[in-house]
């Protein structure tokens, strides 16, 4: 699969440049990592966020949050932009372990192949980085 990676930003223009998924692609530099924000590459989020071949975006829950009154939180849940073009796809839970992944989530990732290994989000941050390559990708919640 080829993906394209930023690799300019000038006068509002975004140039890009097509590459191998995980070709040449650096590990991303996770820092600052707390309860409620996290930085990815010099970058300060205040979201979650979702790393896909090493680019980071905020997560969009928008689609799971018909479903928070059910789990007293918005879950994960397949309804939303999944990484799913990986291995390995890490999931950051929360700082306290309390991010609700629905079981429809669980059987996409088995239909696709896909392994989840679901953590902490300070152990699932550091898995990630110990484990990082193109075919790892991840999606950490910073709250609870």
């Amino acid at each position: 699969m080829r993906v394209s990676i930023p690799i300019l930003v000038a006068a509002g223009m975004m140039l890009f440049i097509p590459t191998t998924r995980g070709e040449n692609i650096a590990k991303p530099e996770i820092t600052d990592l707390k309860f409620g924000s996290i930085t990815v590459n010099g970058k300060f989020f205040k979201k979650d966020v979702v790393i896909e071949n090493g680019v980071c975006r905020k997560r969009k829950k928008g689609p799971s949050k018909p479903q928070r009154a059910k789990y007293g939180h918005t879950p994960l849940t397949s309804l939303e932009k999944i990484p799913w073009d990986c291995k390995t796809l890490v999931i950051g839970i929360g700082m306290h372990g309390k991010l609700p992944v629905v079981k429809k989530f669980k059987n996409e990732a088995r239909r696709r192949n896909v392994k989840l290994i679901m953590r902490k989000t300070p152990a699932a941050v550091k898995y990630y980085l110990k484990n990082y390559g193109p075919d790892v990708n991840a999606i950490f919640h910073t709250t609870c």
